[in-house]
């Protein structure tokens, strides 16, 4: 995933084991994953090269996608200046087994990943350029879809835009066989375009949706007069979609604002009308950065919060990480935060073993963990239960930036944890450039 970096975070090594055991301390008592560090490997070149999202295909090899400018190191193969899109392709110990960039001259921002049914990747973004890798560009940033074969190989690449900023943050393939985005659209620069009705607003959710070859059949905006914008995109057993992320809007599509930002889901159908809306959060600035579906059709959704009020319970610092999970039909269940006295950040929530969930970000909190802050931003992951609670933390940092973007759990039974890091020594590891990737690995 994949959204804007607003806030930083950390996280702590915690495992309950409790006298008097529950029926869900003894369930969890039986996990394989204890949470030791096993390895930390860094990649990149010597200028900027940051993390969007961590996939594992082929039984355990391990798909990164990232955004570089560099055209040394690993990347010197790179003939392009600039930021390009960066595939890595790395077997299940982040051995280094292949790469390729995709852009063009402008700026190509690289923001979510997924593997094919085909055997193939889909990678999303945003993209200034309308040469080299891509066709066309209709204004300043247009969402860029790039289709390759297993080889990495390009099948197919796709521009979609107006004037202005326009994102693809996630990307999903369809029970039909074709995609979804989730992201943003620029619609004071786009004149109201973009929707199968021009309508009013500044940025606003926006879903698109193609076929298998990646031609538009629908796309529509959801939002009101302020900024709006979703982060995630998931499908549901009827055909739908819910789109996630945040709202600063009370009026037009928004009914119940809460504060000054709100977490904000929106129900889709099938072809793009609205079926439903909720707004959740405090007085405060309440944000979704990423959500998952459970079996039963809840979702659980993740972000960063510093209300003190509404629906937000028992805060701990100036930005506190949170989850929820809502009911298919909206309802709040629960909510929970997590973090200490400082700020944290929440960026992914994937799917853990028996029944838990990791969530990764980044904390600045100097008390969340034993070992204190390593320096500004340290990398955060825990894992909580489906009733959100926490039953294991742990950070790691440098003296620089450290952020956590994303996270697969592995069938192999290992975490892998993608962050960014401009920190001159992170665990095992020293800088390569101005910023780097990092892949620890947990087990």
């Amino acid at each position: 995933m994949r959204s804007g970096y607003l806030f930083i975070v950390g996280l702590t090594f915690l495992f309950s084991a409790c006298s008097g055991e529950t029926e869900e301390s003894a369930v969890l008592e039986t996990k394989t994953f204890r949470g030791d560090l096993v390895m930390a490997t860094r990649l990149g070149g010597s200028l900027h090269d940051k993390a969007a999202a961590i996939i594992e295909f082929n039984g355990g090899e391990l798909g990164v996608l990232a955004t570089s400018e560099s055209t040394d190191g690993m990347l010197s193969g790179k003939t392009r200046d600039g930021e390009d899109y960066w595939f890595l392709h790395l077997d299940q110990e982040t051995n280094f087994i292949a790469s390729k960039t995709y852009g063009g001259s402008g700026g190509d921002v690289a923001t979510d990943l997924i593997a094919t049914r085909d055997g193939g990747f889909l990678f999303s973004g945003y993209s200034m350029s309308k040469d080299g890798d891509a066709s066309k560009n209709e204004g300043y940033h247009d969402t860029w879809f790039v289709k390759t074969n297993a080889s990495g190989g390009i099948e197919w690449e796709k521009s979609y835009g107006f004037a202005g900023h326009d994102h693809s943050y996630s990307i999903l393939e369809t029970a039909d066989g074709g995609y979804f985005s989730a992201g943003f659209l620029d619609v004071t620069a786009s004149g109201g375009a973009g929707n199968e009705n021009a309508k009013h607003g500044v940025g606003e959710f926006w879903g698109q949706k193609l076929d298998a070859s990646g031609n538009l059949q629908w796309r529509n905006y959801f939002g009101g007069s302020n900024n709006d914008r979703s982060y995630k995109a998931l499908q549901t057993p009827d055909g739908g979609f819910v789109l996630v992320g945040f709202t600063e809007s009370d009026d037009f599509d928004v009914s119940t604002p809460r504060g000054s930002y709100d977490i904000w889901l929106v129900k889709l159908n099938s072809t793009g009308s609205l079926i439903w809306e909720r707004s959740f959060g405090g007085s405060g600035i309440d944000i979704a950065h990423d959500a998952l579906m459970l079996p039963n059709g809840d979702f659980i959704i993740v972000g960063q919060t510093n209300s003190l009020d509404g629906d937000i319970s028992d805060p701990n610092g100036d930005f506190d990480a949170f989850a929820m999970r809502i009911s298919p039909q909206g309802a709040l269940i629960w909510q929970q935060n997590y973090g200490s006295s400082d700020f944290e950040f929440v960026q992914s929530i994937i799917p853990g073993p028996e029944n838990t969930f990791f969530l990764t970000g980044n904390t600045r909190s100097a008390d969340l963990t034993a070992s204190g802050n390593a320096g500004d931003n340290d990398i955060w992951a825990f894992q909580i239960t489906e009733s959100g609670s926490l039953i294991w933390q742990e950070t790691w940092g440098g003296t620089g930036i450290d952020l956590g973007i994303d996270a697969v759990f592995s069938s192999t039974h290992s975490l892998y944890i993608l962050g960014s890091t401009d920190s001159p020594s992170l665990e095992t590891t020293t800088a390569l450039g101005k910023d780097d990737l990092i892949i620890l690995q947990v087990n």
